[in-house]
């Protein structure tokens, strides 16, 4: 079989180009990106593919979804210059990062679920606060004990910086209060939610513009109803990704069982 397709009938760029669906630059430029092996040239000049590259250019296509164009051409690049074990570890990292995601989405669903409590709150002294203020340690600490949160302890609670905290302000996912004797930012129950809420929606790819919307329905209708819809297309999206990976993962394995070991 190996050398049928080594020896195999002479494809045309157009050739290849069509059976995928795509252009004859694009094949080309596979080629010089090295997603392709190296294609023969006729006398002529014009490269000559062989059924070898059509197998490699439906493994490249296949692990597209899946794994992203930047991940799929760097594993086949790996495996055109026989660096198995990179390749397999490039899809290593994309099998881990849809594992990550997993649990992402595991931790928004629990944390939707804790909406209906708001959660209890320590006290904790603020990150705006300057060092050796005694009035704004005891007015932080007042704060506090009444169930707020100031930015640092929050931020670090999340393992983000203050700075992100406040650029979700500015893009309305978070509505913090403001100490009355201090100036400083209090995240009550509810605006701790929706940082949690924000942090997760992050992990799991949501960009800003799409999250900041839709916790305002949740705060306009004082449920969870409107995360159900977007729960349910976060993980229809991360098992279309797994199904991806798995197609990915026969086209190379063909590919693999030609001329390439």
């Amino acid at each position: 079989m190996e050398e049928n397709l080594q020896t195999g009938r002479k494809l045309r760029p157009v050739d290849l180009a069509r059976a995928h669906g795509l252009s004859t630059q694009a094949v080309r430029n596979y080629e010089e990106a090295g997603v392709l092996p190296a294609a023969a040239r006729t006398p002529a000049g014009y490269r000559a593919y062989t059924p070898v590259h059509a197998l490699a250019l439906s493994a490249f296509l296949a692990l597209v979804p899946g794994h992203g164009h930047a991940t799929a051409s760097a594993v086949m690049r790996a495996v055109n210059r026989r660096a198995v074990d990179e390749a397999f570890r490039l899809i290593d990292q994309s099998h881990a990062q849809l594992l990550e995601d997993r649990r992402t989405l595991e931790a928004v669903e629990r944390a939707v679920r804790d909406l209906a409590s708001a959660p209890g709150t320590a006290a904790g002294a603020p990150e705006e606060a300057a060092a050796g203020h005694t009035a704004a340690g005891t007015a932080a600490g007042a704060a506090g004990a009444a169930g707020g949160r100031f930015i640092g302890p929050l931020a670090r609670e999340l393992g983000i910086r203050p700075a992100t905290l406040r650029a979700w302000e500015a893009a309305g996912l978070v509505r913090p209060g403001r100490d009355p004797l201090t100036g400083y930012r209090v995240y009550d129950g509810a605006a701790v939610r929706d940082a949690r809420l924000a942090h997760q929606l992050r992990r799991g790819g949501y960009p800003l513009e799409q999250i900041a919307p839709l916790l305002e329905r949740v705060r306009g209708a004082g449920g969870l109803e409107p995360l159900e819809a977007a729960l349910g297309d976060w993980r229809a999206r991360l098992s279309a990704r797994g199904r991806a990976l798995l197609a990915g993962a026969a086209e190379l394995e063909a590919y693999l069982r030609g001329p390439v070991k």
